[in-house]
């Protein structure tokens, strides 16, 4: 799930999260762990699915950092976790440095694309969450740089052409808030292992806090091989108390003028009063697509999540 834009406030590759615990800090060093627990019930929207457990996902993340002085830093990152689809094994490694406002990393990261879009559904399971998600938004030869200034972010990645068919990739991200209104874009120029044409990806979104609600939407578009693909994606989200938020949205994929799907999804997700980290969720999912003439089924969910 991916939160309504906050990207002119979100750390960037070169910082710790804001809910990690400071394990050691001593002589300009600091290392930080933190972790994202997520188990679930869930039964998918699709046809003939079963109910199971499913963990979205179990991640531990280690954040070093070296202060060398002058408002210089040397930084790294080296995550573990184990998803849904049971795999288990290394999410992310890289290092680089940070000087003042800007950050340099290399290694096994996201891509800049990886910031866009405003879906804010637990599981999206017929359509992907944006144009992004649904080329790549990560890679083990990225290069990245991170800009935050006043109330700009800009983040540009590039995925080397290496020996491991991931293709090559060049993305770039940026957003901005005036006010009340968070505004963002991105794109994406992507060429597949030993691919002669490349396929381009770009997305626009807005966000808007109305004290009661936080209205959001995108639109993505990619363009690749002599057909085009285009998604957009509206969500609300509700605080009905201060420990609850409930979210309602849905999201349309269509490719080619042709095939043209719909899903949609409403959660609630509550967050004990004594630990803001911890929440519990419930989510219904549905979509208008079609198999042999046969509608899919409501899918839903339930489980929690514990952060640190």
């Amino acid at each position: 799930m991916k939160k309504l834009l906050l990207a002119v406030a979100v750390s960037t590759v070169a910082a710790g999260s804001v809910n990690a615990a400071t394990i050691y800090e001593k002589d300009g060093f600091t290392y930080k762990l933190n972790g994202d627990f997520q188990v679930q019930f869930r039964e998918k929207t699709g046809f003939d699915e079963r109910l199971k457990v499913e963990y979205d996902d179990l991640e531990l993340k280690n954040y070093v950092a070296y202060d060398l002085g002058n408002d210089l830093t040397a930084f790294g990152r080296l995550d573990y976790g184990y998803n849904k689809d049971g795999e288990n094994g290394l999410e992310e490694a890289y290092l680089g440095l940070k000087y003042q406002n800007v950050s340099f990393s290399f290694g096994n990261q996201n891509f800049a694309g990886d910031e866009f879009g405003i879906e804010e559904a637990y599981e999206v399971e017929t359509i992907d969450e944006d144009r992004f998600d649904g080329i790549a938004t990560s890679g083990n030869d990225s290069i990245r740089v991170d800009v935050e200034l006043e109330n700009v972010y800009i983040a540009a990645s590039h995925e080397m052409d290496a020996a491991d068919d991931e293709g090559e990739f060049y993305d770039l991200f940026v957003a901005t808030k005036l006010a009340d209104l968070e505004l963002a874009a991105a794109y994406q120029q992507s060429r597949a292992a030993d691919a002669a044409e490349s396929a381009d990806t770009w997305g626009v979104s807005a966000s808007y806090d109305f004290g009661f609600m936080n209205l959001a939407a995108d639109y993505s578009m990619t363009d690749e091989d002599d057909f085009e693909t285009t998604q957009y994606n509206i969500a609300a989200v509700f605080a009905v108390a201060s420990t609850t938020d409930v979210a309602v949205g849905m999201g349309n994929k269509e490719v080619d003028d042709a095939d043209d799907i719909t899903e949609w999804y409403a959660n609630v997700t509550y967050k004990f009063p004594a630990a803001k980290n911890v929440s519990a969720f419930a989510e219904i999912a549905d979509s208008d697509l079609e198999e042999n003439g046969e509608d899919a089924d409501l899918g839903f969910l339930a489980g929690m999540r514990v952060k640190f």
